[in-house]
Parts: structure tokens; sequence; C-alpha cells
């Protein structure tokens, strides 16, 4: 397969995502350059070709991984940096570096998260606190679970920025015999709607652990994509199709799948567990738990009608029962 060696590309972060991407990136990049945080890690990959912690079955080829553990210098030796990290770590990952690092760098985020230090999604964190332009900034949108790229099961991935020229670049980069990749202009709307499917999946989840059924599931789903229509819409009103594979794809895969860590996680708050020893049993990051507060407190400013995203707060934060916020939710969907 070509392989583009002027390419100078970082992926940060080691979980199953961030190895899924450098699946990818290997099949066009001469040399990927991944930052790996703990040193033992990095040296264990460099030497064995593969990730133990996470999808451990894709066997990286040699000499195609350049491992790093330190992150300045992995990121001063790129072009294009890969954020893959979880969002609640993403500014304790970044902080260790210098402001300007990044201004320089195309800085394409893969994290379906917000910043809750912040509450900025991960493009506006980049341009507030490292003060990346924005046309520098991109991100990658499902629907994609990473066990599926690591089987090789046909999988389409959006690369939105606004100049749709490196969005175009980045996505023939991750192309492959299982990899469709488009390019879009909605950074605010893909990011967006990338968040709240979390949130979406979580909710999902608990019914599935209450008992509910495909039926109410269904229904669920379909108020949903309405829902993140409407707080998109109000956020970032430009003209999108949410029918879209990257808007309504990925929320039905992450509401759907067997490999969706949030639903795994909301499953787990319906049938009895608390958030605390879901998280312990999991050894995961639901990315939707720490979305849905965020959320929460940016539509204090737009006031958007949100009962699902309500609804998983409500059960998250403020404690209360999932059957009885369930049952209350159940009454505002139609």
């Amino acid at each position: 397969m070509q392989t583009t060696p002027s390419t100078r590309v970082a992926v940060i972060g080691s979980g199953s995502w961030a190895t899924a991407l450098v699946k990818l990136f290997c099949n066009h990049v001469h040399r990927v350059h991944w930052f790996v945080r703990r040193a033992d890690d990095a040296s264990y990959i460099q030497q064995n070709w593969h990730n133990p912690k996470y999808l451990s079955s894709v066997q990286f080829e040699k000499n195609k991984l350049h491992l790093f553990s330190n992150l300045q210098e992995c990121v001063e030796r790129s072009d294009y940096i890969i954020l893959a990290v979880p969002s609640a770590f993403c500014h304790d990952t970044l902080k260790e570096l210098p402001q300007q690092a990044l201004q320089n760098k195309m800085v394409f985020s893969a994290i379906k998260g917000i910043i809750p230090q912040y509450n900025l999604i991960v493009g506006e964190y980049l341009n507030t606190v490292f003060r990346v332009p924005l046309p520098q900034i991109g991100v990658i949108a499902g629907p994609c679970h990473a066990e599926e790229v690591a089987l090789e099961k046909l999988s389409y991935l959006t690369l939105a920025c606004t100049n749709t020229t490196q969005a175009e670049h980045v996505a023939s980069l991750l192309r492959c015999r299982y990899m469709k990749a488009a390019s879009s202009d909605d950074i605010y709307g893909t990011e967006y709607a990338a968040v709240l499917k979390n949130v979406v999946a979580i909710a999902g989840g608990i019914c599935h652990g209450l008992g509910y059924g495909d039926n109410f599931l269904s229904v669920l789903v379909s108020n949903a994509i309405q829902e993140i229509e409407r707080f998109v819409k109000a956020v970032h009103p430009i003209d999108r199709d949410i029918k879209s594979s990257v808007y309504l794809g990925d929320l039905l895969v992450t509401a759907y799948s067997q490999f969706s860590r949030n639903r795994m996680f909301g499953a787990m708050l319906g049938k009895g567990y608390s958030v605390q020893m879901a998280q312990l049993e999991m050894n995961m990051i639901a990315e939707g738990y720490f979305a849905v507060k965020c959320v929460h407190e940016i539509n204090k400013k737009y006031g958007v009608d949100m009962p699902i995203t309500q609804a998983v707060y409500h059960i998250c934060y403020e404690k209360i029962a999932p059957a009885i916020e369930m049952r209350l939710l159940s009454d505002k969907l139609s």
C-alpha cells in the first residue's frame, strides 16, 4: 500500500481508539509517531509490536512506529497531532506543553467528550488555551468502534475542519480497504453530536438494565436525534443534515452496540450499581458521564429542551433512582 513519507503524524494516547487510529495511519504514513505516557508500555510496544492492554490482536508492522514517552518531543517532531486520550485526562496530558507548542500544527481531536476543567469541547479548548487557530483544528468523528477497526470490518469516518483541504488530506491518510472517510466543515456540530450520543448511550444502557425492551429504545433514540439537532442548532446554527452518518449513524452505533462502553456503563446503573462501582467494574472511561454534567452547565446559556440529557444528569449527579427517572422520562417521549 502506498505510503506518505513526508506527512509526520503523531497519535497522542494509548487506549483502544488511539491504537485503532495508529493501525489506520500505518497504512499510508511511512512512520507514525505514537505518544504513550508510561515508558515501560512504550518500550513493550516497540519491542513486541502490539499494545498489550488494548486491541492486543493488532500487530503493527516492524519499523512503522516511533514510540515516545516525552510529549513535547513527540509534538515537536510532528506536523499533524491526533488527540485520542479521554476528555477527562486531556488537559492534564497537554498542560505540560508550552502554550505555543501546538500553534503551528494541525490538531485533530478524536476525543468524543468535553474538557471538564473548562466546559469546552476540544476544539474550543485548543483555540482558547493553546491559541490554535480554528482552521488548524479538526475533528475525527464516527460512527466507528475501535474493536471493529481491529477486526478490519467495513467502517466510516468523517473528518471535519473549516479548512476542508486539510480535512480531506487527513481523510486520505485513513482510507483503506475497510475504512471509508469523508470530509466536512462542521467542526462544532460533529463534535457536539459525538459528545451527546454518549449521553444517549448511557440512557439506553440504563433502560436495558431496568428491563426495557427494543420498542422503548427505538423511541428513546428517535427522540434523542431530535434533541441533538435542537442543541447543535442552538450552539452553531448552520445548514446540516442531522440524518448523515456522522450524526445519526454515530448515535445509532453507540446506543445499540455491544462495544459501547457508555451503554455498558448505563446498563450497570440500571441494574443498581453506583456510579463509582460501575466505573471500577469497567476499568474504562465512559465519556458520557463527564459530558452530561458539562452539557447541563452549557445548556443553562441556551435553554434547549433536553429531557434525555436531564434524565441522565439526574441519575448520575443527583442520585435519582434510575427506575423513577426513566419512568418520568417515558412520559415526555413520543
